[in-house]
């Protein structure tokens, strides 16, 4: 933890306290299929935002709470987890790879998140047995159609193959499937307008580091991000994956434009 600031480290100091607090608890209510299993995530994600700086705008229309459904979103950061994370109830479609992490592989294990191992030709098949299981629960899922994080500053296109495959694994007559697109954009530091080097700055991509990282989110203070909820695309019958893809990623694209730029058309 060497450089980090005295403000850095006292907040860190308290979430690291309500992580020994709320990890066991999340614990046992997964091994005993609580419902606390699906609460306890959305408040430590809240308690990381709060000791982070992040202040959050939701604009659109959630899913109803209950009602279930594919979330598919843009990728940014880490930080994506516990902003959208803090909203409502959900888990996560994650690479394998991140099982593997320290603390944040348990958390994302404890979140009941749906690992997919790329390197596995039956992998999709799984993962799609999986998301369809809980989305015909009506659980919500959110899968970062990217495939992998981007630089903060762009979209990058959206791939169609999981949203396919969790509808397919639903069977025969299993209806549509409710896809939510959402836009997660990083607009400022400090309450101030950011560019795109400070958007490129939030963004965790390549090979950068964690802990560097985390060390810098920490230095900002305070970050502004807005999560735009787009209008729900039913994936079935009448619009396939490919079409609902496109639908979600035309939705994302525009969403973003409009969070860092205030115009609704233009280029990405």
């Amino acid at each position: 933890m060497t450089g980090f600031s005295p403000g850095a480290m006292f907040r860190l100091g308290w979430l690291g306290a309500a992580t020994l607090v709320l990890l066991p608890l999340q614990l046992l209510a997964v091994r005993l299929g609580a419902r606390t299993a699906a609460v306890v995530p959305k408040l430590y994600h809240r308690l990381v935002c709060r000791a982070l700086g992040v202040r959050c705008t939701v604009t659109g229309t959630a899913p109803p709470p209950g009602a279930g459904g594919l979330i598919v979103a843009n990728h940014v950061s880490w930080l994506d987890i516990a902003v959208i994370g803090a909203q409502a109830p959900l888990s996560f479609v994650a690479k394998s790879e991140v099982a593997d992490w320290p603390m944040i592989g348990l958390l994302s294990k404890l979140q009941r998140t749906v690992f997919i191992d790329r390197m596995r030709r039956a992998a999709t098949a799984d993962v799609a047995a999986q998301m369809g299981a809980r989305l015909s629960a009506g659980e919500s899922v959110v899968l970062f159609a990217e495939g992998t994080t981007g630089d903060g500053t762009r979209i990058l296109p959206m791939r169609s193959s999981l949203l396919g495959a969790a509808h397919a694994a639903l069977g025969e007559g299993g209806g549509d499937i409710t896809v939510y697109p959402l836009t997660i954009s990083y607009t400022g530091i400090h309450g101030m307008a950011g560019g795109r080097e400070e958007r490129s700055a939030l963004a965790w991509y390549g090979d950068t580091e964690l802990a560097p990282h985390l060390k810098a989110v920490l230095a900002m203070g305070a970050i502004d991000v807005v999560l735009a909820w787009g209008e729900p695309i039913a994936m079935g019958a009448k619009t396939s994956r490919k079409e609902a893809t496109k639908l979600a990623e035309i939705a994302i694209r525009a969403a973003r434009r409009q969070a860092v730029t205030g115009r609704a058309m233009g280029g990405d």
